[in-house]
Parts: structure tokens; C-alpha cells; sequence
């Protein structure tokens, strides 16, 4: 969460394939752009098609372009927000409104309300599943997950994971979480709303980020406690290895192009490594960002 009244975006870019080994793999701090408003922030949720970056903040939602740094509208009235999710299909956005325990479904073109949607206590992480077409919060007031119809904004049913999710994937059929308060992933079935595995983390605790690799079948989950990244292989649930990351870790990232894994952290240091293979990673150097910048979102169109 960066602090109130110093909203500063920070947008990085690879310069070359070349540069991979100097310092920080070629990526670079290339702009900030300026928010106003008071209120602290959470998690960065890019639509890449649509060229729009949501911010919460605080008890509302900022939409800026992704390439100017244009604030492009407000969604109002959001209280203790944490993220948003797009079902652009269905013309329809979501926002996990954390003090309230309430969804907001809004329109994304005009950003206008639509309606307000009663879920768990606590919502925090908020995720879309297009196979099922099904929106998701990680609620940690009640430790179970809601699952909602991204058309209708109807509830559909609970997913009782027994712990406050963090993070979450979705990929091969299912949903990966981290659980923050039981150091573990869990996985569970988008459709039936039923848990698959729980794949304990051991060599770290507090998982917040998580990405994933989908040729490799690799999750990289990123733990303020001791801060590491732990690779895991998402079918077995195997450690594969884990290596030291900047402290206040919150959200990870990975791109496929590049085998680039990103993880940002409070401490203000975005920690890079190369996935050469499925088990072997190299730490290529943090990017500095600023102190408390530890939410971001990857744009794959750019690869910023």
C-alpha cells in the first residue's frame, strides 16, 4: 500500500533481450504519474484490451491510461477497496469493497454503479474466471471465498477454504489461492466450489504474491516471512526451490516472453529472476522503486 498524497505509478520496461544479466534484467524506472487524493492504496488491476489501469484507493476506485498516465474517471463510493476484476464480455467490472462487505459491479465504459452485491466479511482479493464466468473474493472476515455470476451479480455459492486468501491464479480448470494465515495453497474446482488440494508452503511463511508459469505447471509465491520466493510445482504441490526477495512483498508477476518473475515489495526494490528452466532460476538484480510501492500490475501488451 503506498502512503496517502505520494501516488506515484511506477512503470517499468525492458530495453533488450541482451541486457538480461545487467543488473535488474534491462528493466528500468521510466515515468511516475502523479494521483491526487487522499487515501491509501492497494491493488493495481490493468485491462490490457481496454487500455485502462484501475487504482483503489482508499473509498474509491481511480482509472488512469496505462500509457499517458490520464486520469480517465472515478468509481465512487467503494469503502476499504482492495481490487477490482473485469469480465469485459459482460461488460461488467467488480470491485471488493473491504470495509462494507459488499461487491460494487459497475459499468467500465461509463464507470457508473450498476448495483451493490452482499458477499463474505472482510472481501479483499478479487478475481475472473472466464471458463465459468464466475467472479471470486477471498474473504477474510468469514475465511471462505464468494463466488459470484459475472452477469447476473448474483451469488452463486462459498467456497470454504478455512483461511484468508491472499492472491490467487486461475489456470488449468482451477483456482490456486494463497493463504495467508495457513501458509499454504489451496486449490479448488471454479464450478463445483469444492477444495482439491492444500499444498503446504514449510520453507516460508505469509504468501501474498502469486504467479504463474503455464508451460513450466510452475506457481512463484512470494512470502514476507522470511521474505523468499517459493517455486512450487502446481501439480504435486512440490517445493522446487525458493530464493531471498525484498521485504513486504504483495504481489507477483510473470511473463511468459521474457521467463521473467516480479515481485514488488514495500521495502521499494521490485526483485526480478529468470525462470532458465522449471527448476532453475536466477536472481538478475531488484529495480528500485520507492519505499512502500508494493502492488503492480504486468501489461502484457508492453511488456511494462
Amino acid at each position: 500500500m503506498i502512503s496517502p498524497k505520494h501516488v506515484l505509478l511506477t512503470v517499468l520496461i525492458t530495453l533488450a533481450p541482451l541486457a538480461l544479466f545487467q543488473g535488474g534484467a534491462g528493466y528500468k524506472l521510466e515515468t511516475r504519474y502523479p494521483v491526487p487524493g487522499n487515501g491509501g492504496f492497494d491493488y493495481v488491476t490493468i485491462d490490457s484490451a481496454a487500455r485502462r489501469l484501475y487504482l483503489s484507493h482508499g473509498t474509491q476506485v481511480d482509472v488512469i491510461d496505462p500509457d499517458t498516465g490520464k486520469l480517465i474517471g472515478t468509481i465512487a463510493d467503494t469503502p476499504g477497496v482492495h481490487g477490482v476484476a473485469i469480465a469485459s464480455e459482460f461488460k461488467h467490472g467488480f470491485t471488493s469493497n473491504g470495509r462494507e462487505n459488499k461487491v460494487s459491479m459497475f459499468d467500465p465504459t461509463t464507470l457508473q454503479l450498476i448495483n451493490k452485491i452482499d458477499v463474505g466479511k472482510g472481501p479483499d482479493g478479487i478475481y475472473y474466471d472466464p471458463g465459468t464466468k464466475r467472479v471470486f473474493t477471498n474473504n477474510h472476515g468469514t475465511h471462505d471465498i464468494s463466488a459470484i455470476d459475472a452477469k447476473s451479480g448474483q451469488v452463486v455459492g462459498t467456497v470454504d477454504v478455512k483461511g484468508d486468501g491472499e492472491s490467487a491464479v486461475v489456470a488449468d480448470g482451477l483456482v490456486y489461492v494463497n493463504m495467508e494465515d495457513t501458509n499454504e495453497v489451496v486449490t479448488f474446482d471454479p464450478k463445483t466450489l469444492t477444495v482439491k488440494n492444500r499444498f503446504p508452503i514449510g520453507v516460508a511463511k505469509t504468501p501474498t504474491g502469486l504467479a504463474y508459469d503455464a508451460k513450466t505447471k510452475r506457481l512463484f509465491i512470494g512470502c514476507r516471512n522470511d521474505p523468499k520466493m517459493v517455486v512450487m510445482d502446481a501439480s504435486s504441490g512440490k517445493v522446487i526451490t525458493s530464493l531471498p526477495i525484498g521485504r513486504g512483498v504483495d504481489y507477483a508477476a510473470f511473463d511468459p516472453q521474457a521467463k521473467m518473475v516480479f515481485f514488488s515489495c514495500s521495502e521499494g526494490v521490485l526483485s526480478i529472476f529468470h525462470e532458465k528452466s522449471a527448476d532453475e532460476y536466477e536472481d538478475v538484480g531488484p529495480v528500485k522503486t520507492q519505499p512502500s510501492a508494493r502492488t503492480m500490475a504486468f501489461d502484457p501488451k508492453t511488456g511494462k
